[in-house]
């Protein structure tokens, strides 16, 4: 049975400033790739610190990879990669050294810790830097052979923190593609803290937006959509104005709401996406012709940013699936 790769209930920590963390209750999925948001202060970091062991918590309990990261640290952190948004390299070395130095110590020989390094500063575009000084990279080449490292021992659950901050366009695709097939054709967890919200939404699964330290929402952006404003416009473009007639049609197909005409057809809102598809079948049904349908779907961007206004409203009431 799969328990599942993250799973932590009550999970709190507070540092001499405040509260960091506060009452966090968490499940991710295997394989699956949860965005983990929120501005800075929100308890990210902190987040990822619990779970990955090095923290403990004030209270709270936890589960990762089946396991408990408190009293069994190091065999979680065997299974697990990590990449800060500070690379932490030795400026004395170089790129392969860097990376065999990281392979030695999770127990690798020099040369698979070489031939594995080898195999992902070349993925990752540093194919060219293997044997330069790290002490030249720019920012962006740092990154990409920490992301090397974290990812070296193939590990189950991976924890990226900001993995595409200073890379340029180029090397920003290269990076994200490779967490989607981590994810997608390799079957690891990716949780993934990020300040760009347009890589997030390509990437993740799920979301979940942390704010002073508390949990606002988690589910997918749909479900969390859905529990926000309940229902989505949809437009339908019928070549014309729709008459009051289609309207009245339209108003009584159950689950359709707002129902008005536009200037090139009828839009109305629905919860479901099945009312959608009862409307179009009943204007067709009635011999009129549909040239188009949109419906407004909330990206990850828009339920972020509605979810922090609700923040910082005050509304502390958690938005879940």
């Amino acid at each position: 049975m799969d328990v599942g790769a993250i799973s932590s209930r009550g999970l709190s920590r507070a540092f001499a400033s405040g509260p960091a963390l506060v009452d966090l209750d968490l499940d991710v999925g295997s394989g699956q790739v949860l965005a983990l948001l929120g501005p800075n202060g929100a308890g990210k970091t902190t987040t990822v610190r619990l779970l990955n062991g090095i923290l403990r918590p004030d209270a709270g309990t936890a589960t990762v990879l089946g396991l408990d990261p408190w009293a069994d640290g190091e065999a979680v952190r065997r299974r697990t990669g990590v990449l800060t948004e500070q690379a932490g390299l030795d400026e004395r070395f170089t790129a392969m050294e860097n990376l065999v130095l990281a392979a030695r110590l999770r127990g690798f020989s020099a040369d698979e810790g070489r031939r594995r390094a080898g195999d992902l500063l070349e993925r990752l575009g540093m194919g060219d830097r293997v044997d330069t000084v790290v002490q030249g990279f720019s920012t962006g080449q740092r990154k990409r052979v920490a992301l090397a490292r974290a990812l070296l021992h193939e590990p189950d659950l991976l924890f990226l923190d900001e993995p595409t901050s200073g890379l340029d366009p180029s090397a920003t695709k290269g990076v994200v593609e490779m967490i989607a097939d981590l994810a997608r054709e390799h079957g690891r967890t990716v949780v993934l803290c990020t300040h760009f919200l347009g890589e997030a939404g390509r990437l993740a699964d799920r979301m979940a937006v942390l704010f002073h330290g508390r949990l606002q929402a988690e589910g997918t952006p749909a479900e969390i959509a859905r529990r926000l404003w309940g229902t989505r416009r949809t437009e339908v473009d019928l070549g014309h104005a729709a008459t009051p007639e289609v309207v009245a049609l339209l108003a009584r197909v159950p689950g359709s709401e707002a129902v008005e005409a536009t200037d090139t057809g009828i839009a109305f809102e629905a919860d479901e996406r099945a009312v959608v598809a009862d409307a179009v079948a009943t204007l067709v049904g009635s011999g009129r012709a549909v040239f188009g349908v949109h419906t407004h779907e909330p990206t990850l961007e828009d339920v972020y940013f509605a979810v922090e206004a609700r923040a910082l409203r005050g509304d502390d009431a958690e938005v879940t699936a």
